[in-house]
């Protein structure tokens, strides 16, 4: 299978995003990390593409992003860590129902099997 990138991502970026959080909250590297493993590395994601969307994220309430306390006994800055908010759940089912609904009607007309 080919790596997935760019436009194939769009639309369902912030879904991802809010799933990896269901497993608690996480900095971005962190969050990319879980979605290439959950993508079995076939998933081309860049740091120029999850920043923006965690910021839209954040300002539409679906994410709570917190500085770290300290830097937890590794080098380098606090990282700021985000956690699923409620509304962040919510957002998360509807985009879980209209990617089911996508996958139905795109693959009805591929011709793809149920």
């Amino acid at each position: 299978m080919s790596e997935i990138s760019g436009d194939k991502l769009r639309g369902h970026l912030e879904a991802m995003i809010l799933s990896s959080l269901e497993d608690g909250e996480a900095h971005g590297l962190e969050i990319l990390r879980r979605l290439d493993d959950a993508g079995c590395g076939l998933l081309r994601l860049k740091e120029g593409s999850l920043y923006p969307a965690l910021y839209r994220l954040e300002a539409a309430g679906a994410v709570k992003a917190t500085w770290e306390e300290d830097s937890q006994g590794r080098r380098g800055a606090r990282r700021r860590l985000y956690r699923l908010t409620p509304k962040g759940k919510r957002q998360l089912h509807r985009g879980r129902e209209e990617f089911a609904s996508f996958v139905r009607v795109v693959g009805g007309i591929l011709g793809a099997p149920a």
